[in-house]
């Protein structure tokens, strides 16, 4: 083949997979959901910046008050720390029996190193958030626990706590709230839904809408971008694929239900969601509620 011909296919080959990429890039920019703090990560986070200001204040050798000091425990909240090499120095909570020990090679329940993912994260970021299982006082299983920490010199000072989730009694019962609503007044509603303070948006339950005939959102509170885009044009392959088999559902029966991966608000990863839907008039009308792990 001719080499000028070549070259004219390569280039050619490039204009059109350059906006192929940038389309997926940009869908999966827009898929980040608003990420919301709940009431148990506001307090974690208070705490922690409370203990971040006491280690610079008085020095590593203050680490020894979170051992025992009210301040820096919140009820089932509580402050902990370990040294850039995984030595345990103090914990106001139940981990106080690590104290002394190198924690590095212990993991969760499912074989997760978190304490090793900590000190990787606070060397490279200074910082950050770690999830694993960890032993609930509540209701004495191993649940889901998310954990903040921050690097203060050689030191990792850290509080976790068990994020709330919604359950299928919240989500259906929010579901029948909206049904509700957008029958009375569907302008109102829909203002309602998109309102990331409101009612409909509940820790990481929140309602969508989708218009049947134009297939363009028209609610969704966490991602907002996605209202008055088509969901072809505002989601990736799997996201597409889920609202297109709620639309399918709801030409043949009145309403139905689907397990898909989408990303939770309050852990900002991508988890199992489950997710009630209907049809109210032409629109679909969802809510769903994030699995445990």
């Amino acid at each position: 083949m001719n080499n000028k011909i070549k070259e004219s296919l390569f280039i050619a080959g490039l204009t059109l997979s350059v906006p192929v990429a940038a389309d997926a890039v940009n869908k999966e920019q827009q898929m980040l959901a608003t990420h919301i703090e709940t009431h148990e990560e506001l307090r974690a986070k208070k705490l922690l910046n409370s203990a971040v200001e006491h280690l610079i204040k008085n020095g590593a050798t203050a680490v020894k008050d979170f051992n025992n000091k009210e301040e820096f425990i919140d009820n089932e909240l509580y402050v902990f720390s370990l040294t850039l090499d995984g030595k345990f120095l103090a914990s106001g909570g139940s981990s106080l029996v690590l104290v002394g020990d190198t924690v590095l090679d212990t993991f969760d329940m499912y074989g997760k190193y978190f304490f090793r993912e900590m000190v990787q994260k606070a060397k490279r970021d200074g910082g950050g958030d770690v999830e694993y299982h960890w032993h609930n006082p509540t209701d004495r299983v191993a649940s889901p626990k998310r954990t903040l920490f921050k690097r203060v010199g050689d030191i990792i000072v850290a509080v976790g706590y068990y994020p709330v989730r919604a359950n299928a009694f919240q989500a259906k019962t929010l579901l029948d709230k909206a049904t509700v609503e957008l029958k009375e007044n569907v302008k109102q509603a829909l203002f309602k839904f998109n309102n990331l303070d409101g009612q409909y948006v509940d820790g990481d339950l929140y309602i969508f809408v989708v218009d049947t005939d134009s297939k363009e959102y028209l609610a969704h509170a966490i991602s907002r971008s996605f209202v008055g885009q088509t969901y072809e044009d505002a989601l990736d392959d799997s996201g597409e694929a889920a609202i297109s088999k709620m639309l399918d559902v709801v030409k043949e029966k009145p309403e139905g239900e689907i397990d898909y991966i989408w990303i939770n608000p309050i852990t900002n990863r991508k988890e199992t969601k489950h997710t009630y839907f209907r049809l109210v008039d032409h629109y679909l009308l969802g809510v769903g509620f994030y699995k445990p792990n």
